[in-house]
């Protein structure tokens, strides 16, 4: 039961996720990145601090050095880093293509697995990488069998931006699956996914204060017309909040595999999205790397086999249960 419940949350969590590109696509010529991220930031914890700020004070009375080191990277990566990539990426490619690169996310979260937990890689992962890649650079519109290409440099910049959104959510993933085993490790009952969204969320919060101070906040925000002002709130507590909250919920129930699985969600969400409410046109070339990058997301996410160092902790796991009942 627990499983399917977390199934469930990853589900929400991404489909959730995939919205986001096309709520910040609404802010291309609008407020700056550090200032659009603050406010919905800003709306996140005012959301969120009436329903959770028990559970939120709970939580940083158990928090250890290690948990708050962890949290940080969350908030740099998961938040800060990944929106400023993001919207700065959106300025220069579509919304379609930006939804569909973030899909990368699973291959890039195996290739740091492997070279920096030095975990090992079976053949279908490979395969998996290698059809992301492809499906990557069909989505640069280069030329094939003779067409004219439609490259230029502003919109490769953009799409290598989306990928470093990509990279820095690979970060956030490790960082906050590695918060949940240490607290199961330990025997702790895990933070809230209400206080731990809240915390990120007022650590990401304080990295954007300053760099927003140059966008000129006040007087961008209250320029805004009410369409963007409706994405807002749409970026901010239900991107932010729930979507986070959800994910949270999902990840501590779920191995990162399963949760890699899922973020196909993301990328058809966004793409879907992009021709029916943006009007953008995707051509084949669009369609056919999209395929390859989800693809490449099923392959790598339905390889459900353990690897030792995880089976042993699952083992030892089930004696400290058995021993505490």
């Amino acid at each position: 039961m627990g499983r399917l419940k977390g199934l469930f949350f990853l589900l929400c969590a991404f489909s959730l996720a995939g919205t986001s590109v096309i709520a910040a696509r609404f802010f291309h010529d609008g407020p700056g990145a550090f200032t659009v991220t603050g406010a919905s930031l800003l709306l996140t914890l005012l959301i969120l601090l009436p329903f959770g700020w028990r559970e939120l004070a709970a939580a940083v009375r158990r928090l250890r050095a290690k948990d708050w080191v962890l949290l940080s990277c969350q908030a740099l990566f998961g938040i800060f880093l990944f929106r400023m990539f993001l919207l700065y990426g959106l300025a220069r490619t579509s919304a379609g293509e930006a939804g569909i690169l973030t899909g990368a996310t699973p291959a890039v979260t195996a290739l740091l697995a492997m070279l920096l937990l030095k975990e090992t890689m079976d053949r279908t992962a490979l395969l998996g990488i290698l059809s992301t890649a492809i499906g990557i650079i069909l989505l640069q519109k280069l030329p094939v069998s003779g067409l004219e290409s439609t490259f230029s440099m502003s919109h490769f910049t953009g799409n290598v931006l989306v990928l470093c959104a990509a990279l820095s959510e690979s970060l956030f993933n490790i960082f906050s699956r590695s918060a949940a085993v240490n607290a199961e490790a330990a025997q702790r009952e895990p933070i809230h996914p209400i206080a731990q969204t809240a915390l990120v969320s007022a650590m990401a919060l304080a990295l954007c204060l300053i760099p927003s101070l140059p966008e000129h906040p006040v007087s961008s925000l209250a320029a805004m017309g009410w369409q963007k002002w409706l994405a807002l709130v749409w970026y901010g507590p239900v991107v932010t909040a729930l979507a986070f909250i959800c994910w949270y919920a999902g990840i501590k129930r779920c191995r990162a595999q399963t949760a890699a699985a899922l973020s196909g969600m993301m990328p058809f969400t966004a793409l879907l999205l992009s021709v029916a409410i943006l009007g953008e046109h995707a051509g084949w070339q669009q369609w056919a790397g999209g395929g390859l990058v989800v693809l490449g997301i099923v392959l790598i996410g339905g390889n459900q086999r353990p690897g030792v160092k995880t089976r042993r902790a699952e083992r030892l796991l089930d004696k400290k249960r058995e021993a505490a009942t």
